[in-house]
């Protein structure tokens, strides 16, 4: 080969390498607690596009993508910068601990509420997890939804249902004990569960699967000091001031079960809330759930 020709090859072959892309990244957390959302901030070199791979089944192609991990586990976050058919790719571990105290997540189309289930009402927190595990509510609907009060849902009957079908019935076939505690109050985001009437219901047993999760008002100290007297019961001044201060429906406390409350995601509860509905006070646009465990 002549000597020009193999310097021109050298310095294409150079070039070529230059060309190639560098794939490096760092994350803001490395070990965390379930369920958390971690940013990733994409130091590559020479890349013109690029693919996320989380290790949980999820990717992205935003340059720096921020992710939410669901469930522990130890995952492989693999980056992979692209620049015309080149590819070179870097990798990390991302440590996600289990979560302390019950949790789950109710996904909705207007987004998703994070749940802690209270170890004050055990029965109904193994109920609620065990359905939940098994994938019961799934694709069950929001079938009563009342502005300033509540949204309720779980009946299975409401799968699939037509539109106009009366809802509200249904449930796995039994009820749970009441597990009524002072301490437990039906605050905004609150998780209750519904039951049937009084008349029928002497003992205030809740439903089997139908909840409710409360929206509510803002309550006065002279509203309170009526449902005391009413109920036989004192609020303390936390209590009073969570309903002065996040509103709530405490005309129903110590007769529906509060089991859990939305720790993250209270907005939701406002947006469907807000749906137009029916005489029936369904909405008329379908709100699906699906209630996954945080392990």
């Amino acid at each position: 080969m002549h000597k020009s020709a193999f310097i021109v090859v050298v310095v294409s072959l150079l070039v070529a390498s230059c060309n190639r892309p560098v794939s490096r990244f760092v994350s803001s957390q490395e070990r965390v607690q379930a369920p958390s959302t971690v940013s990733f901030v994409n130091q590559s070199e020479k890349a013109e596009t690029f693919l996320w791979d989380f290790g949980d089944g999820q990717t992205s192609g935003d340059m720096n993508p921020s992710h939410r991990f669901v469930q522990s586990g130890t995952y492989t976050v693999v980056l992979n910068a692209i620049t015309g058919k080149k590819t070179r790719k870097s990798e990390q571990m991302i440590s996600i601990n289990p979560p302390q105290g019950s949790l789950v997540e109710i996904q909705t189309s207007f987004g998703n509420m994070l749940v802690k289930l209270y170890d004050e009402t055990p029965e109904h927190q193994a109920n609620f997890l065990k359905l939940s595990g098994e994938g019961y509510f799934n694709d069950l609907l929001f079938h009563r939804v009342i502005e300033g009060f509540m949204i309720q849902g779980g009946d299975p009957t409401s799968k699939g249902a037509a539109a106009g079908a009366r809802l509200g019935s249904g449930g796995p076939g039994y009820q749970i004990p009441a597990e009524f505690n002072p301490s437990l109050i039906h605050k905004k985001g609150a998780l209750s569960a519904a039951r049937t009437g009084d008349a029928v219901n002497p003992e205030k047993k809740s439903s089997g699967s139908q909840f409710y999760i409360v929206q509510g008002q803002p309550v006065d100290e002279t509203q309170l000091q009526m449902f005391e007297r009413r109920k036989g019961m004192e609020y303390s001044d936390e209590q009073k001031s969570t309903y002065a201060s996040t509103g709530g429906t405490p005309f129903l406390d110590m007769d529906y079960t509060v089991f859990g409350e939305v720790i993250e995601g209270l907005e939701v509860i406002d947006k469907i809330a807000a749906l137009r509905k029916d005489a029936a006070d369904r909405p008329e646009e379908d709100v699906k759930m699906k209630i996954v465990v945080i392990k």
